[in-house]
């Protein structure tokens, strides 16, 4: 289980390139930005969306997570993207396309060598069929930094050539691959993103399956999907109550030392005791958000 519950529902991808999202970034209520420098920003504009994305991070006043996506490091922008994040004071640094737990170590040795404070965080991308064979190594190399795996399903696609249908029937043994690197290191895990940003039921079926296949939320790329990705991965309100109900019956006198009890005609065993404290500080975590 993660030490510190972050809500990660909706995580919006706001290109550096462009000064208006970047401005209007700023008075949206997702509970992370991810300012892109990667894939929405052609070569040529990359070194002054860099320059632009380090003006706009000094005088941001969002509120949320803020997440640096930067060009990996085997390009000629990745480095100096990798110095700016740094030390722009944002919670992590998204790699893009990692595939081998080598580059995950690389930036990891990086930030011991400088004064970038502990919360400063990793995040990977994992897009490509490499990424996905290695997942579980990735996952286990943080060593404290990494903080979580997002999903790139539109690479994933490019580079294997499968053409999922409206339920990605076709890729649910990779995302749950990667489900399972996250949740076996106690890493936040986010669905990739849905393209079709008018299409709210096609996107709202897309969140049901991601929640029920474990993700905690979902990477965006409109203002639109934020309050649907946040209702689709927040708490129900009967997991809730249950959740208060399994806390309250294991802290009786008569409870404490047990490992199994009844409850309600039912068995609950410790790990559901762990699960529901879990949920009521995501419960807390994004009430504290609001």
């Amino acid at each position: 289980m993660q030490s510190t519950i972050r809500p990660r529902r909706s995580v919006l991808f706001v290109p550096a390139a462009n000064s208006r999202a970047l401005e209007k970034s700023d008075g949206l209520r997702p509970d992370g930005l991810i300012y892109d420098l990667e894939d929405s920003v052609s070569p040529e504009e990359k070194p002054a969306a860099r320059e632009r994305l380090r003006d706009h991070l000094e005088g941001s006043a969002f509120s949320g997570e803020r997440i640096v996506r930067i060009n990996g490091l085997d390009t000629p922008w990745g480095t100096e993207d990798f110095l700016m994040a740094r030390g722009a004071g944002v919670d992590a640094i998204l790699l893009p396309k990692v595939e081998t737990a080598r580059v995950v170590r690389q930036l990891v040795d990086a930030l011991k060598d400088t004064d970038a404070p502990d919360s400063l965080k990793l995040w990977a991308m994992i897009e490509t069929p490499l990424g996905i064979l290695d997942a579980g190594s990735i996952a286990a190399e943080g060593q404290g930094r990494l903080g979580a795996l997002v999903v790139g399903p539109n690479d994933i696609k490019l580079a294997t050539g499968i053409r999922p249908d409206a339920a990605r029937s076709e890729m649910l043994p990779w995302l749950m691959q990667i489900v399972l690197a996250a949740k076996a290191h106690g890493l936040s895990v986010l669905d990739g993103i849905y393209g079709d940003f008018r299409d709210t039921d096609g996107f709202a079926d897309e969140c049901a399956s991601a929640r029920r296949m474990g993700f905690d939320g979902k990477t965006l790329i409109h203002p639109s999907q934020i309050e649907p990705a946040e209702v689709a991965f927040s708490p129900l309100p009967e997991a809730v109550r249950w959740a208060e109900t399994v806390i309250a019956a294991f802290e009786r006198e008569e409870n404490q030392g047990k490992g199994v009890i009844g409850l309600d005609g039912r068995m609950v065993e410790r790990l559901h005791l762990v699960e529901a404290t879990r949920l009521i500080a995501l419960r807390d975590a994004i009430a504290h958000r609001a």
